[in-house]
């Protein structure tokens, strides 16, 4: 069983920026993204989320990378529509993967008495993973809606290109029953209001 959220749970959006959707910038010529519904899928739970009025937290990338549509300084930076953060949310800025690394995500979320993290965004494979691998280790009780996510094609080492819909869910095989519990857009809007006995929580590594 997974219990219904509560408001030890927050909901956390992972660069939710226009910016993902430049794919020839993230997978080359032939760039592409898998997942078109993942920002329907965000919206939704995000709605929902809010009519509880438990926490919400944002990350928000700021690349190191010279040519990174994601700069906060550039319009490709700004939040997707729908998905801007209001006054009592927690919201960081970050340059790297991890939304835990140099910033005050972790303090931010004790400090609001948060146990459990309901995470969604972009890109599944990186900030996602990094993000959720380090909220898993740091004891949180984290579910990945791993379709209110999204990535792009991978070029690999040997110039392979790695279709998106592979990459992001090899990605959720390594994160499910070790970091987190994965769970769908649907299962997370039915845990906003009640228990789930048909479904099990696997997060390892406790």
């Amino acid at each position: 069983m997974i219990l219904k959220f509560n408001d030890a749970t927050a909901l956390l959006l992972v660069d939710v920026q226009k910016g993902v959707n430049d794919t020839i910038y993230y997978g080359g010529e032939n760039g592409r993204r898998n997942n078109p519904n993942a920002e329907d899928n965000i919206r939704s739970i995000l709605e929902e989320w809010r009519k509880s009025k438990r926490q919400v937290a944002f990350t928000k990338h700021n690349s190191r990378e010279l040519n990174s549509p994601l700069k906060l300084s550039l319009k490709s930076g700004q939040q997707l529509d729908g998905m801007e953060p209001e006054d009592r949310d927690i919201v960081i800025e970050k340059d790297v993967n991890s939304g835990f690394i140099g910033t005050s995500l972790e303090l931010d979320l004790r400090r609001a008495g948060i146990q459990r993290l309901v995470v969604m965004g972009f890109f599944t494979n990186i900030c996602i993973e990094t993000t959720v691998r380090m909220a898993g280790n740091m004891g949180f009780d984290t579910y990945l809606v791993h379709d209110a996510c999204a990535t792009v094609n991978s070029i690999g080492h040997d110039g392979t290109d790695y279709d998106p819909d592979l990459v992001h869910n090899m990605a959720i095989a390594s994160l499910h029953g070790e970091f987190c519990t994965a769970i769908t857009a649907k299962n997370a809007l039915h845990l906003c209001n009640e228990s789930a006995s048909f479904l099990d929580r696997v997060q390892g590594n406790e």
